[in-house]
């Protein structure tokens, strides 16, 4: 009777299945308890964020060119930052008026964490211009199809997308030459 299996063994009162029981329901707690431990931190995230978001100009309310860029601590919303000169990001282009709901949907779910996909998620950004305004999701890992397959679902889902919509990924590798080519920094064999 050295372990507590061997006292339960032996022992032929009947408390041993109350004893259990008791174990099984406090694991059930701690399981529970560090469930909504997780769950209030993202929502305190959310709340903290509010805060000061509720007080910003939206999206929608601007004229002419503006960006807004929202990025986790110590990523800077550069193609060349470490955290991002791997990957790429979701485009998706909108009629004006629907940038500021959209822009919201879509950082309230980065903060609450709906994509999903760990640490892969660098930040977004919404362009506002002229005639339509662009909103994008930055990540890590372009070679990750399965990984960037779920955030374009994700992005799908939380922003309420009709199917038609039509959604582009870039890796930022090819961004950064379309903007070498663009600016005739690269001459036409390609250096």
């Amino acid at each position: 009777m050295n372990n507590k299996f061997d006292a339960l063994k032996d022992d032929d009162s009947g408390d041993h299945e109350q004893n259990e029981e008791n174990s099984a329901q406090k694991d059930g707690e701690k399981e529970k308890a560090e469930r909504e431990k997780g769950q209030g931190s993202s929502k305190r995230k959310v709340e903290q964020f509010w805060r000061f978001y509720s007080h910003m100009v939206r999206p929608g309310d601007l004229t002419g060119h503006s960006d807004f860029h929202l990025f986790k601590e110590g990523i800077k919303p550069m193609w060349e930052d470490d955290a991002n000169k791997n990957g790429g990001k979701w485009i998706i282009r909108l009629r004006k008026g629907l940038a500021s709901r959209c822009w919201e949907n879509l950082i309230l779910a980065m903060l609450g964490e709906q994509f999903m996909v760990g640490e892969e998620i660098c930040g977004a950004v919404v362009s506002v211009r002229f005639q339509e305004d662009i909103i994008s999701i930055w990540n890590k890992t372009a070679s990750d199809q399965a990984t960037t397959a779920r955030i374009r679902d994700t992005l799908r889902r939380v922003l309420n997308l009709p199917p038609n919509t039509i959604m582009e990924y870039k890796t930022h590798t090819d961004s950064i030459k379309a903007w070498e080519e663009f600016h005739g920094l690269v001459n036409s064999s390609g250096r």
